[in-house]
């Protein structure tokens, strides 16, 4: 519980009468900022614009052959953001306002509040939400990565969300973040802030170019062609000629285990998996160590503040840009559940939706090395002549991912069926191949954490600047 006294005129300044607003650390925050030597500005007035898109409803289409590329406000967090969901070439006309564009700053304005994102060349093209604000900087009044640095940190942060307003669904507004102010940094610390935020995200982009050139390598050596929508069953938008999916099975192939009529879909049996037949391949059951598939243990989920205990991760949190988990005790037999660099998870709890993470995989590298992670996914170690991140690629690729979902089972939540998955099919190519793959996956994931270090590093620097300041105002004070 927060109490304290608010005089009336701070209320006739404000507009506003709500105790949350008033009692915000970002009042502190900004008398704080008040005190340096070197003053503060509005964003306003240190960018081209702030804009927020009108509302419009959306018309999706199966493929990109069709469509522009689409992303909500919570797929802008993600570390890859292809979501399989497009929108009407002919509606994306209209919305051309609302294609993102290298270097623009987004904010998430609605429900999850406060999330700052700096978009990079993965970004150009795509049409996201209306429900999110887009910052256009403008280096000539101040550089781009300090204005992003800055609202993502702990005084940006406070300042965006102080703001807020709604019932249930709280939200804030375009003019909220034009108010916002921000200190005008000396000239080497914002140039020191700007170099990394810009070398994270060229980093980023080397990443998402190098799983993406893995995965078109793999599937050349194996002579494997992509995939098209028409190869396999899924829960999404259709073309009203699409073949219906129905099929005819002899009793013979139905049991317990296969009763489920997605692992027996028609498309995968006719048009994926005789692709498969013109390479050599292994079952996933062979590629694994002698741990095979393994659930980590549930954990007691008692939170703690940040930075006490240990961060526990879950499905809703591994796949972003970046791991933020949940805080919860630290208990001994935690130790050997924690993950090791070279593992590779599933998801294995969700929904069939297309933009779902169930079924999804995720590498083990430099980031989640040595986190523990929640009993939502299965965790898998290579065999001696399978190289992790190969295997990585294989089941993170169009092929791997469809075929994962084909083993599902469940009605509400589904899992994939452990029995299934190890009949799973692995292309295994000449060695030299392989580790050419494994060698890309690991430098793609090695620098994508060199990248979240070094947007950390920028967001502490500017909160150490601010601090610093006023430390050394409260030490000549006293002197």
């Amino acid at each position: 519980m927060k109490c304290g006294t608010i005089t009336m005129h701070s209320i006739i300044g404000s507009n506003r009468i709500d105790p949350s607003y008033h009692l915000s650390d970002a009042i502190w925050f900004r008398n704080l900022q008040n005190k340096l030597p070197y003053g503060n500005v509005h964003i306003k007035n240190v960018v081209e614009k702030v804009f927020l898109g009108n509302i419009f409803s959306r018309i999706f289409v199966k493929d990109k052959e069709h469509g522009i590329p689409y992303l909500s406000a919570s797929d802008t967090v993600l570390a890859d953001l292809n979501t399989n969901r497009f929108l009407s070439k002919k509606q994306s006309e209209k919305l051309n306002y609302l294609k993102l564009h290298k270097n623009w700053i987004l904010i998430t304005c609605s429900g999850t509040i406060g999330n700052v994102i700096f978009t990079n060349s993965t970004f150009e093209g795509r049409i996201a939400t209306h429900d999110l604000i887009r910052v256009v900087p403008d280096d000539s009044k101040m550089l781009k990565g300090v204005v992003y640095a800055y609202l993502s940190s702990k005084y940006g942060y406070c300042q965006l969300t102080q703001s807020k307003f709604g019932g249930v669904v709280k939200h804030i507004n375009a003019d909220h973040v034009y108010d916002i102010s921000i200190p005008l940094f000396p000239t080497p610390c914002q140039e020191e802030v700007n170099n990394l935020i810009n070398d994270a995200s060229k980093l980023r982009e080397e990443a998402t170019a190098m799983l993406t050139t893995a995965r078109i390598y793999l599937k050349s050596r194996a002579g494997l062609r992509d995939l098209t929508t028409d190869d396999y069953d899924y829960f999404g938008q259709h073309s009203n000629n699409r073949e219906i999916s129905c099929f005819i099975r002899s009793i013979k192939d139905i049991n317990t285990t296969t009763f489920n009529a997605f692992n027996h879909s028609e498309r995968i049996r006719t048009k994926i998996l005789p692709e498969l037949k013109n390479c050599n391949t292994i079952s996933l059951y062979e590629a694994l160590d002698t741990n095979k598939l393994q659930s980590p243990i549930g954990v007691s989920v008692k939170e703690l503040e940040e930075g006490h205990g240990i961060m526990l991760i879950n499905q809703s949190d591994i796949f972003n840009q970046h791991i933020k988990g949940k805080w919860v005790v630290n208990r001994p037999q935690y130790k050997k559940y924690l993950l090791r660099k070279g593992e590779i998870l599933i998801a294995k709890i969700g929904t069939l939706g297309e933009n779902e993470t169930f079924c999804r995989c995720m590498y083990v590298g430099d980031e989640l090395n040595g986190q523990l992670v929640s009993s939502a996914f299965y965790r898998m170690s290579t065999v001696e002549g399978i190289p992790s991140g190969y295997l990585y690629a294989w089941l993170s690729s169009d092929y791997g991912f469809r075929l994962i979902r084909y083993t599902q089972y469940g009605t509400k939540q589904c899992y994939p069926n452990p029995k299934l998955l190890y009949t799973l099919p692995i292309p295994i190519l000449e060695r030299e191949d392989m580790d050419k793959i494994h060698t890309m996956v690991n430098e793609a994931y090695s620098k994508q954490y060199e990248a979240n270090l070094k947007e950390k590093r920028a967001i502490k620097l500017v909160e150490k600047e601010i601090e610093s300041v006023n430390k050394k105002l409260k030490c000549n004070t006293r002197g």
